[in-house]
């Protein structure tokens, strides 16, 4: 087969969707790769680094779109990608689809193969294997950010994360426990921090519970709780996922009002639509805003803040199941791997994501149906 890697294109980001390491891989089981001039400088990988890898340097992402069968990339494809897209072309990155209606459309018009790593599932349909070291990043950089933009000259309330001896640390409140918030709270706590874990899984309650040991509290979410907890946060993190859809709206702009002034909100789940009614979208140039004194961070690409870790732990989670789509071909690769099968996101010109179907109003067409066809 032939792969294809674009530069990125989006404000700021500078992974790639292919390292030295992944293209000399593809290579070894037969296949040829075409990487477009300098889509690794972000990172400096040269094109010299992919030559000798065994791939094939081209001057533009028009010659990777004509060219190639499987397009491999990092975040979803922007407009100018989507019109270059061609009928029965797999692509393989992230989509966040369920916020997007015009990329969705642009999907559906290529009749594409659009397969999105954060729908592809892991052993027995458990887990997200492809978006957790991306929300493991997110995870640990938001509590990062989320600590400087506490600072008072950023705007913040003047919040020392771990505080100092005779004054209280900072409060982090944690909206979800899955892989980001996880990752979230253990930056806090190692941080010193005052930290509660909203959570609705007993279970996964429970592992929390047993992880942190009370250096973390492990709170039931609901409604109520949020409502106050907030009005006592200095940091609240926004870590909700529900696989393929909108993300849950857990903080009202009503809410905002109750909160001190200096009070910081980074969200996560912002790809997915966001979990603060005030949440849009930003960029790592303008990555905050202000609504009645709460400092937001919604930056869509995160990890895109530490490239060179971003792009090889997605790396590493990505080559098994391109390798699987190269070697098989999509359509039995999908029907052998029911859990590769359930990335498929777009088909030939039809929604084959329940979740994004319902999350933008558009029909859906289960999988075998698509596939079938």
């Amino acid at each position: 087969m032939l792969i294809g890697c674009p530069k990125e294109i989006k404000a700021q980001e500078h992974r790639v969707g292919l390292v030295p390491a992944s293209v000399k891989e593809l290579v070894a089981h037969g296949h040829k790769v075409i990487i477009e001039t300098n889509a690794g400088a972000g990172i400096n990988f040269s094109d010299d680094d992919y030559k000798k890898a065994g791939a094939e340097i081209v001057k533009t992402a028009k010659e990777i779109f004509e060219r190639a069968d499987m397009v491999i990339k990092v975040k979803e494809p922007q407009p100018v990608e989507c019109k270059m897209l061609r009928e029965g072309q797999i692509l393989f990155t992230y989509l966040h689809l369920a916020a997007d209606a015009e990329q969705t459309q642009g999907l559906i018009d290529s009749k594409c193969i659009a397969i999105a790593y954060e729908t592809v599932t892991g052993q027995d349909g458990r887990g997200l294997p492809l978006l957790a070291p991306m929300s493991e990043v997110a995870g640990r950089l938001s509590v990062i950010v989320g600590s400087h933009y506490l600072q008072k000259h950023m705007g913040g309330l003047g919040r020392l994360m771990c505080g100092v001896p005779g004054v209280l640390p900072a409060k982090v409140l944690v909206l979800g426990g899955g892989v980001a918030g996880f990752n979230a709270a253990k930056v806090a706590v190692g941080m010193g921090a005052d930290v509660t874990i909203l959570e609705k899984g007993h279970d996964r309650m429970r592992q929390l519970d047993d992880y942190f040991r009370g250096q973390a509290k492990v709170v039931y979410s609901s409604a109520d709780f949020i409502e106050k907890a907030v009005t006592y946060s200095d940091l609240i993190v926004g870590a909700v996922l529900v696989p393929g859809a909108s993300a849950p709206m857990l903080v009202t702009k009503a809410m905002l009002s109750t909160m001190k002034p200096g009070t910081v909100m980074v969200d996560i789940a912002i790809d997915q639509g966001g979990c603060f009614e005030t949440s849009r979208a930003t960029t790592h140039n303008d990555p905050v805003y202000t609504v009645d004194g709460v400092i937001h961070y919604c930056v869509a690409n995160m990890p895109g803040a530490v490239p060179l870790t971003s792009a090889l732990a997605l790396n590493n989670a990505v080559l098994p199941y391109t390798l699987e789509l190269a070697n098989r071909g999509w359509k039995e690769a999908l029907m052998k791997n029911p859990n590769l099968r359930n990335g498929l996101n777009v088909c030939r010109g039809e929604i084959t994501h329940a979740g994004v179907a319902e999350s933008l109003k558009l029909p859906f067409s289960p999988q075998p149906k698509a596939l079938a066809a």
